[in-house]
């Protein structure tokens, strides 16, 4: 298996679909941990049934779950050693690029400059993979 531009994009799909979801997921579960139940079946009642009624929380994880599915057929044309550092490596990139457009705290120089090395280290395995 080699990558080729389509496989590329698929990885970069993954990652975009897992890491811009995770900061809508995170706010579609707020106030989750203040449910509380006198039983382990009432709490866990009140927590499907908190999750289950928010769209902000479903869509997100719907649309989270669609990577995964894009990831299983990435797996079926890439190389393992390629797709799985890529794909987990720009989810963190595109997971702090969209926390920070909604507003949230931004990281420190640190975490910038982990994510252009992410990106350059991404840009390297991906000529490396095609060439």
């Amino acid at each position: 298996l080699s990558a080729d531009p389509i496989s590329l994009v698929m990885i970069v799909v993954v990652a975009l679909l897992w890491g811009a979801t995770n900061p809508f997921i995170r706010r579609g579960s707020l106030g989750y941990n203040n449910l509380k139940a006198p039983t382990k079946c009432g709490q866990l009642w009140l927590e499907v049934k908190f999750l289950v009624s928010r769209w902000q929380y479903l869509l997100p994880l719907a649309l989270n779950q669609l990577g995964s599915v894009v990831y299983v057929f990435a797996l079926q044309r890439t190389e393992l050693s390629l797709i799985v550092p890529m794909a987990n490596s720009l989810t963190f990139v595109f997971t702090v690029i969209t926390a920070r457009l909604l507003g949230e705290q931004g990281g420190s120089w640190k975490t910038y400059t982990g994510m252009i090395l992410v990106i350059a280290g991404t840009v390297l395995c991906s000529i490396e993979k095609i060439l």
